[in-house]
């Protein structure tokens, strides 16, 4: 499908000089007295290579469908990471690097949304909310609870996060997988 060069947004893939490349970021420009144009960052997705370009709003740029599955997250082994098909069974490998930034929060047995393009996985989407553990917190300093400040926390896969004042180390908190911030406090179960 064909879309317009000012259209290409974040997440997309798209087919740009016979490559696949995944929309990493996007800003619509307008400098000056000149037309608009759309600066993308793009990473192709068989290499792996970073390429910025400029998108004119009248230049068409093919957007491509991917098929999106269900499957399971098995286990790691080293860099490649094993999943399971949850229709066919079928069991694949992934290089870590296709999650990005939210790798630490991939459990075991976790289901994630894989896209593939003509059958081959292109990437892996996990659930936009986790429940991770707080091992590591500064403790609450008196009369600081009165503005609106957060503090660092180390989660037990060992990222850090900020997270308002009054919680403790131990606590199990929400985490949003797509931006690595806080949401909630997990609901006791």
């Amino acid at each position: 499908m064909k879309i317009d060069g000012s259209a290409v947004r974040m997440g997309m893939v798209i087919e740009w000089q016979d490559k696949l490349w995944y929309v990493v970021k996007h800003e619509i420009r307008t400098p000056g007295n000149l037309r608009s144009f759309n600066q993308v960052e793009l990473k192709d997705l068989r290499t792996g290579n970073k390429n910025n370009p400029r998108f004119a709003s009248d230049e068409k740029i093919e957007r491509v469908s991917l098929d999106q599955r269900e499957c399971n997250f098995l286990f790691a082994d080293g860099d490649a990471l094993t999943f399971m098909d949850n229709e066919s069974y079928e069991q694949f490998t992934m290089n870590k690097e296709m999650i990005g930034e939210a790798f630490p929060f991939l459990q075991d047995g976790m289901t994630v949304a894989v896209e593939t393009y003509e059958g081959k996985p292109l990437s892996v989407k996990l659930p936009q909310r986790v429940v991770v553990k707080i091992v590591e917190a500064d403790p609450v300093v008196k009369g600081q609870t009165a503005a609106s400040s957060y503090k660092p926390a180390i989660l037990e896969n060992g990222v850090r996060v900020m997270v308002p004042p009054f919680i403790p180390a131990g606590e199990t908190i929400v985490v949003d997988t797509t931006t690595l911030e806080y949401v909630e406090r997990a609901k006791a179960s």
